[in-house]
Parts: structure tokens; sequence; C-alpha cells
């Protein structure tokens, strides 16, 4: 039957729900995030575990055009109405929900009926890249950080309400230390290895670091580690927000990706006779992602509300530079203190935010490192100062239109994502230009505050 061993599927589905009913769980969500950046879900009974991951959970093929508003465009390889997708749990992601208690939870791949693999399933893509480099010897750790404001439930749209105090103030950390704790501890419980949390820089904002792991890994982490948050947002009487920009004269909420290149347990990015400690095939992999910046920007920054936080002089990164540790250029080489780099030097993205989907980040970024390889690429010469304070700064695409043109004109990235997947991801961008572009900035933060 195609890929799928239906009867192995079964057996291993029915073991898990025997594990998953002596912890107590009764349901089980089952998430795969469109191409608008938003988690969509099904749930079965602990019993029926065995028949989603033999046969999978129905679910149409519609949501692909669907955009985080939950309006459903047109496109090329749209079949409206018509058509069903099978949504089949990833065993091996399972896991119990310490904030939901009663519930477990699982990314899931799509396929279609006849059980091959859906060309626009994300997670499925991002495996894809992960085992194209593995094929060269090669391995990417990768980590998403995760930024959101909180506001108490009955202030929804002041983020002063429930965390006081300044930025990075141990008095905003103190204000929230009970959900904190809560929050890092399901975290745990979840298996999310949580390396640090803390107050941001706007009103309201907190963010926390992961460790680092497998790309597909790290896209699972950073879905769960959201709904986690959300989850226990609810039971604090608190309300989280992952949008790129809660007000329109605020500070954004990024999505920073943090990766780095291994051959085996030699971490590339360091001890290298080039620039800052790089090898040269790490430079020739960041050289990838630096040059197709403009056209990632669709990919990682995918909604209109992603140009309002991509502001000069903000960190957001919205000059086309890099350099060592330089927070205003969108490729920030860390490198860690001496005595830890070779386990710790790693490329930050920083142009990125929470409204992208983190199973296209990481395929798209792989990709591009990738192109990057194939060709020997270089990168120029870094920026030690603001970027911005340059006459001869480039700026990236400041609008989502103009990152949409330098995707379609990217070869290395439509041809891995395949004509129907690179197809739909710039007519639902599209879509979203359309409902969404002509909106005043205050219009627009409002109906974006809540969905992602």
């Amino acid at each position: 039957m195609s890929q799928l061993d239906r009867a192995e599927l079964a057996q291993q589905g029915a073991i898990r729900a025997d594990g998953l009913r002596a912890a107590g769980v009764e349901l089980v969500a089952l998430t795969f995030v469109d191409n608008s950046g938003i988690a969509r879900v099904k749930a079965v009974p602990v019993d029926r575990l065995w028949s989603a991951a033999a046969w999978g959970v129905g679910a149409s093929n519609s949501f692909d055009f669907f955009l985080a508003t939950d309006d459903i465009v047109g496109g090329t390889h749209s079949r409206g109405p018509v058509g069903d997708l099978r949504l089949h749990p990833d065993l091996d992601a399972l896991v119990p929900l310490a904030a939901q208690p009663g519930w477990a939870w699982a990314p899931v791949w799509r396929y279609d009926q006849e059980g091959e693999p859906h060309p626009q399933d994300a997670r499925a893509l991002a495996a894809r890249a992960t085992a194209r480099l593995a094929a060269r010897g090669y391995n990417v750790r990768t980590a998403f950080e995760i930024e959101w404001v909180i506001t108490a439930a009955d202030a929804p749209d002041d983020p002063r309400s429930a965390a006081p105090g300044p930025a990075y103030g141990y008095a905003r950390l103190s204000s929230q230390a009970a959900y904190l704790r809560a929050l890092v501890s399901a975290l745990a419980a979840q298996g999310v290895a949580v390396e640090q949390i803390h107050p941001e820089y706007a009103s309201g904002q907190f963010e926390l670091s992961v460790a680092a792991g497998d790309p597909v890994r790290a896209a699972d982490v950073a879905v769960l580690t959201r709904e986690t948050i959300r989850t226990v947002s609810g039971r604090h009487g608190l309300r989280a927000s992952f949008t790129p920009k809660f007000a329109p004269d605020g500070v954004g909420n990024g999505g920073h990706v943090h990766l780095s290149l291994w051959d085996g347990d030699r971490n590339l990015c360091a001890g290298g006779g080039g620039r800052f400690g790089l090898t040269e095939t790490a430079e020739a992999f960041g050289a990838g992602i630096f040059s197709r910046l403009p056209a990632l920007l669709a990919i990682g920054a995918p909604s209109v509300v992603s140009y309002l936080r991509l502001e000069p002089h903000h960190w957001a990164g919205v000059f086309h530079a890099w350099g060592l540790e330089n927070r205003e250029a969108p490729l920030r080489l860390v490198q860690g203190p001496a005595g830890q780099r070779d386990r710790a030097a790693n490329f930050e993205v920083k142009c990125f935010d929470l409204t992208a989907n983190p199973y296209l980040v990481v395929a798209a970024l792989l990709v591009a490192g990738l192109a990057g390889l194939d060709s020997g690429a270089s990168l120029p010469e870094p920026v030690d100062v603001d970027p911005g304070t340059l006459p001869s700064a480039s700026r990236l695409p400041a609008t989502l239109a103009e990152a949409v043109t330098a995707f379609e004109a990217d070869s290395a990235l439509t041809a891995a994502f395949g004509p129907e997947l690179a197809t739909t991801l710039m007519d639902v961008r599209r879509g979203e230009i359309d409902r969404l572009g002509a909106l005043p900035p205050s219009e627009l933060c409002a109906v974006m505050r809540y969905l992602h």
C-alpha cells in the first residue's frame, strides 16, 4: 500500500494507545500547519489512535488555501470542495499534554486517499530537505525563539494589563512568576528543553528559547511550545498574542531561527580558518541563506502584518547585511563564549516571525543552504555597525508583494518546493494581500492580534 504499512501502523498505534490510557489520556489532538501559519487540528479518542495511524483522519484539500482569517482563496491547484486527504499521526512524536490533562498531541503526515504523500505537506518537505542534507554527510541543529505578549483576558487590547514593569525588568518577571513557572514545568513534562525565559522589550512581552534539535523536531517543538503557551496563559487568566505587531507603534514579536551546520559531531560554524572561525562549508551554507533572504521573507515573514514589524533600527533585520553579533542584521553569526564555541556557534535569522509555518521555514533555510553548498557561495564583507546608517545599505523587501516576487524568481526554492506547493503558497500570499493589504495599520493589527 504505497509507503504506508497499514498493519504495522495499526499495531504501533494500539501499543501507544495502551501507554496513553495508563497515563490518563482520553483524546489525541492531531495537528498540521497550513500555508498561512495556522495550526489546524483534528482529534480522536485514544481508542481510535490505531485507526488514525493506519488509515488516517479525513481533512479537506481546501485547507491548503485557507488564509489566517479563515477566508478560502482560489488558486491554480485548488479543487474547491472536492477531494480528501488523510492525516496520519507521527507516533514517534506523540506526547501527553501536561497543560491539557487527558489529552495527547501528535503532528501529522498528510497523504492522499491512495496512500501517496500529499505534495503540499510542509512537514514532509522539511523531512525531505533534512534527508538531502544528510545525503551530503551533514546535519543541521535548529531552534526557534518564541516571543509573545500577554494581556489580561478581560483587557485583551492592553499589553500593559498583565505584566507591568520595564523592559527586561525583574518586576515584570515577578508579576507573573507563577505563570512562567507553570509554563516551563509543562514544557519540561512534554519533553521540551527550555534554555531560558525572560521579559522582552515590548510591554507585556516575554521570550522563550529551547534547545536545538533536528529541523523537523525543531518545527514540531515550535508548534507544541506555542500551543502550550496559549493553554497555560488561558489557565492563568491571560491571553497570549504571537503577532508580529501587537499595535502599530509597538515593538513586534519575532520568530528568530537559529541553525548550525554539523559534520557528525563537529560544528562547522566554529574552529575553521574563515572569518570568525567559520569553516568554508559553513560559510557557503550561510551564504546560500544570505543571498536568498529577499525570497525567504515570503516564507518566514509571510503576512501583510509582518512588514509592520520590519522597521529599521528595531533589531528586526531589514537591511541586506550580516555580521558577528550584529542584532540589526537579518543574518547574525552567534559565536558564543570562548571555550564553548565548538558547541554554541550558529547562524541566527532575525527577520522571520511567528505567522510563518515552521516546517516551511526550516525547509526553505535548508534548501537555501544546500544551494549555497552546491555553488560554493561566499559571504560578503560583514557589517559591524547598524547597516541602516550606511549610505550603501540595501533594503530587504518592504512589502509582502515584493517578497512574493523574489520567491517566484528563485529557482532553487521553487524547484525544491515543487510546482504545486510553490504556486499555492504564492496564491495564498496574494490572497492575504487582497484581503488585508489595504487595511490601515491599527485595523490590521486588531484583525491579526490573536490569530496565530
